[in-house]
């Protein structure tokens, strides 16, 4: 019998892909958003697929803020654009 694979949502283009493909950005505890490149950080988290264009349509619609219920820091934003780029494959 095959194990299963956890599916997550991406918030920026909305469709399902492998946990493990994923970006996840967490709210942690103290209600800061962080990037969390374990997966398993503590709090609710959201996902990004590893590619700036679902990156770019997740900040524009505020996908993000709605699925972490706080304002992502520009900080942050930033930290999760670097990790987009070093995971992004190449072109």
């Amino acid at each position: 019998m095959a194990k299963k694979i956890p599916m997550r949502m991406c918030v920026g283009c909305r469709t399902m892909k492998e946990k493990r493909s994923l970006v996840r950005v967490v709210r942690t505890a103290e209600g800061e958003a962080k990037v969390d490149p374990t997966g398993k950080m503590n709090g609710r988290g959201a996902y990004v697929c590893p590619n700036a264009e679902c990156l770019r349509k997740a900040v524009k619609s505020r996908a993000l803020d709605r699925a972490l219920e706080v304002t992502v820091s520009p900080e942050v934003m930033e930290r999760l654009a670097s990790e987009v780029e070093r995971r992004e494959p190449g072109e």
